[in-house]
């Protein structure tokens, strides 16, 4: 992984090749460290996509966020980590998760005891035998963890978590949890908008989807929000906590709150109205680029 700060984008792994390569060097030269791709609804492979990345670039990592588990197998899922991490020595990150039930329902899996899921992948992963050359430095292991016990998985079988639709305040409690020496690398959505309403607006439309799915709920109540924060899009108390907006001061002071709280590197996702666009994305994080006092 490289650099404290990085970028998660739907586009950058869903969008054209093209747009995604001019956005990646686009990125690389602004200094940012790492890129993130996911794998949702309509997404492209990610591990393709991280390709894509990865040979457009010369300088930054490229994680997934996240690999689903139940996208592939774990012999599937180790092959195509070790052939990344060999290819691009140092520069790739293999993030993987659980997803959701009603996606993992949508593929035709039953969704359940994800903790046992996840423990009996992770166990099948390190048993898998490849002829892929091996890298010298296998590529980092993270998992999408957001409750205890995934974080203690995270903590005693990977090299650490990669927590989405989290405050700083999860992040603390995530690095209770992890202790020092694994990674821990929240998401962070932004958008440069000073005027409360629109932000909000924005943030609301972002977070309408993940407010219908238990595992970040969950989350959210264990964190001290209540049922009413979650009615009817968020309260405003929970779009400030999940959406860091405003100035390029005010996203920079939440990205130190996550630094303070025991984040090594926050992945930035820059919101657009209505619906992603990675050319508007792209002109946030230039403008976020000198506050941050990025190096290329």
């Amino acid at each position: 992984m490289d650099g404290r700060i990085g970028v998660w984008h739907p586009l950058l792994g869903r969008g054209p090749a093209e747009a995604s390569r001019q956005a990646a060097a686009k990125l690389e030269s602004l200094g940012y460290g790492t890129l993130w791709v996911n794998e949702g609804p309509g997404s492209r492979e990610p591990f393709a996509a991280a390709a894509i990345l990865l040979a457009a670039t010369r300088r930054v990592a490229v994680g997934t966020g996240i690999a689903n588990i139940w996208a592939r197998d774990a012999t599937a899922m180790s092959a195509g980590a070790a052939r990344l991490g060999e290819a691009f020595e140092g520069r790739f990150i293999l993030g993987i998760g659980v997803s959701h039930g009603v996606l993992v329902e949508d593929r035709g899996h039953t969704y359940a005891k994800p903790i046992s899921a996840m423990r009996s992948y992770l166990d099948a992963m390190d048993q898998t035998v490849t002829d892929v050359p091996t890298p010298e430095h296998p590529a980092p292991r993270l998992l999408a963890a957001l409750r205890p016990k995934m974080l203690e998985l995270s903590r005693d079988r990977a090299s650490g978590a990669h927590p989405y639709f989290v405050p700083p305040e999860h992040t603390a409690k995530a690095r209770a949890i992890l202790g020092k020496d694994r990674l821990l690398v929240p998401e962070q959505a932004v958008v440069l908008e000073p005027d409360p309403s629109k932000a909000r607006q924005i943030a609301r439309a972002h977070m309408h989807h993940y407010l219908k799915l238990p595992n970040y709920t969950n989350n959210l109540i264990d964190l001290g929000f209540t049922e009413s924060d979650l009615a009817d899009g968020g309260s405003n108390r929970l779009v400030d906590a999940i959406v860091a907006w405003g100035t390029e001061e005010s996203v920079v002071k939440r990205i130190q709150a996550h630094w303070d709280a025991g984040a090594d590197h926050v992945a930035l996702q820059p919101l657009s109205p209505e619906r992603p666009n990675l050319d508007h994305a792209l002109t946030q994080l230039e403008s976020l680029a000198p506050a941050l006092a990025l190096h290329p």
